[in-house]
């Protein structure tokens, strides 16, 4: 029992790697909102999940405070796990995966369909 804690307590410390950066263009591929599309508003590698804008939205219940006497109800879009994004390119006009070419400058990344670069 010791020895899976352990093990479970040190996956958590890893941040998972991605290749997506805030504002880039995704579509969801499953899920309740599978086929929208919108842009990366945060990535939380620690927690392997993004926000993305106008996806997985709910209602948060505000208590009531000084602010706000009589309380609130927003509705904000909470966070889905990294799987279940693909970037959105727009040449290809669809969801496809992310590669890294090496050019002489930097590392770039680009559409594995059309090879356009997606970074400026």
């Amino acid at each position: 029992m010791k020895r899976f804690m352990m093990n479970k307590e040190n996956s958590a410390d890893k941040a998972v790697k991605t290749k997506f950066k805030k504002n880039d263009s995704v579509v969801v591929i499953n899920g309740s909102d599978g086929g929208k599309r919108g842009r990366i508003l945060k990535v939380d590698r620690a927690k392997g999940r993004v926000i993305v804008e106008g996806v997985n939205k709910r209602n948060k219940y505000l208590k009531p405070s000084q602010d706000n006497p009589k309380g609130r109800l927003v509705n904000l879009e909470y966070p889905i796990h990294i799987s279940n994004i693909m970037y959105f390119c727009d040449k290809c006009k669809k969801g496809t995966r992310i590669g890294i070419n090496q050019t002489e400058k930097a590392k770039v990344r680009v559409c594995k369909s059309c090879s356009k670069s997606i970074d400026k």
